[in-house]
């Protein structure tokens, strides 16, 4: 991995906290100028050098500006919540040749309050989610061997994610791997306080836990490659 230091600053973390105080069009539009500065151009540069570093351990996913980096503005069409701007600023890392959020990916946010580096499947259709469980139940071995290892253990915990509260239709109880077949949604990552994204650490951490997280990811897309 390539020498790389945090390109946020405390001047990041602290537009996103005056975005969040006033959080309309016309205060955003005054200080655009401080969010290309502070927030953009370093999301920017930390997924440019994603884009190099992931040749080594995760060259099917996509790592490019215009693909991975979410919008500041909210959509706000179909919410209660008119608030035009999200106030933190997030990328996600879709696998190459599936839909972006129908397949298994990494993600990290930089918010007010915390940054959060993980990953997963998150809002699979019905027919992937199928796909997903019977993968499970046929290989659970692997997944098992996955997540009970040592450096995912440490560093991710266990998986978490939205789960229903009995093994869905078609999958017996006893399975051994009932508790994973109940999941809709697949999530592992780890939280760190705002102030995180301009420590040192921080960058050597991103990828550390990406690395972590690869082989979930990947174990999550192979029933879905096909079909992408």
């Amino acid at each position: 991995m390539a020498a790389f230091e945090t390109p946020f600053t405390t001047r990041s973390i602290s537009f996103l906290r005056s975005l969040k105080r006033h959080n309309d069009r016309e205060w955003f539009r005054a200080h655009k100028a401080d969010y290309e500065r502070h927030v953009r151009t370093p999301m920017t540069a930390v997924i440019e050098q994603l884009a190099s570093d992931f040749r080594g351990f995760a060259p099917e996913l996509i790592a490019a500006p215009k693909h991975s980096l979410y919008r500041i503005y909210r959509d706000t069409r179909f919410s209660p919540d008119k608030r035009p701007l999200k106030t933190h600023a997030a990328a996600s890392f879709p696998r190459r040749g599936l839909p972006r959020h129908q397949g298994a990916g990494l993600y990290f946010e930089v918010a007010t309050e915390w940054v959060w580096i993980g990953g997963g499947l998150w809002a699979p259709e019905p027919p992937q989610l199928l796909k997903v469980r019977q993968h499970i139940a046929d290989t659970w071995p692997e997944l098992q061997s996955t997540i009970r290892k040592r450096s995912f253990r440490k560093r991710l915990g266990e998986i978490g994610g939205d789960r229903l509260t009995r093994v869905p239709r078609g999958f017996p109880a006893s399975h051994p791997a009932a508790h994973y077949l109940k999941h809709y949604r697949f999530v592992a990552g780890r939280e760190f306080p705002a102030a995180f994204a301009h420590d040192r650490a921080f960058y050597r951490t991103l990828v550390d836990t990406f690395r972590t997280l690869m082989p979930l990811v990947r174990f999550l897309n192979e029933p879905l490659i096909d079909e992408g």
